[in-house]
C-alpha cells in the first residue's frame, strides 16, 4: 500500500475526496451504485474500509480498467444499466456522461416517433402518469388574489 496520502484522487471523470472509503469513492462515479462498487472492490481484493487516498496509482488504474470493462461479460447481465441496447442489441454498462447522452438520444427518438411519451416530452408535461392538475406547474404563480382593503367612511 502507498505510504503517502492523496487528498484528491481522480477516478474516471471525477475528483474524489481521498478520505472516503473505497466503496463510497467508486459509487461517486455516475452510473455505479453501492452494490456494484462493493462487487468491484471484492473482485479486486480491496477491503471496503480502505481509504482511497492511500491506494497506489496502479490500483486506481486497475479500478478504472475494471469499471470501463463491466460490459465484457464478467458481470451478470442483471447488474448492467443498459440492457439490450436498441442500436447494437447488446448489454452495456454506461458511466459518467455516456448515460446523459444515451438518455437524450432516447428522448429524441421518442419525440421523432411521436409516441405518447415523445409527445409528453415535447410539450414539457409529466411522462410517467402523474397527476397534472395541481402539481408540476411552471411559470408565474397566480394563486388567489386578495381584494383591496375595504374603505370605511
Amino acid at each position: 500500500m502507498a505510504t503517502e496520502f492523496k487528498h484528491i484522487v481522480r477516478l474516471i471523470d471525477r475528483d474524489v475526496d481521498g478520505s472516503k472509503t473505497i466503496v463510497d469513492a467508486i459509487s461517486d462515479v455516475k452510473g455505479i451504485g453501492l452494490r456494484l462498487a462493493e462487487i468491484i472492490a471484492r473482485k479486486l481484493g480491496i477491503p471496503y474500509t480502505m481509504r482511497v487516498g492511500f491506494l497506489p496509482s496502479e490500483k486506481i488504474a486497475e479500478i478504472e480498467k475494471t469499471i470501463k470493462s463491466l460490459s465484457n461479460g464478467d458481470m451478470p447481465d442483471w447488474l448492467l444499466n443498459r440492457r439490450k441496447d436498441l442500436e447494437t442489441g447488446e448489454d452495456k454498462h454506461l458511466i459518467s456522461s455516456d448515460i446523459d447522452l444515451a438518455v437524450k438520444a432516447d428522448i429524441e427518438r421518442e419525440k421523432m416517433l411521436w409516441s405518447w411519451r415523445g409527445y409528453r416530452h415535447a410539450y414539457g408535461l409529466k411522462v410517467r402518469g402523474q397527476k397534472t392538475r395541481t402539481t408540476g406547474r411552471t411559470g408565474k404563480t397566480i394563486g388567489v388574489s386578495k381584494k383591496g382593503a375595504k374603505k370605511t367612511k
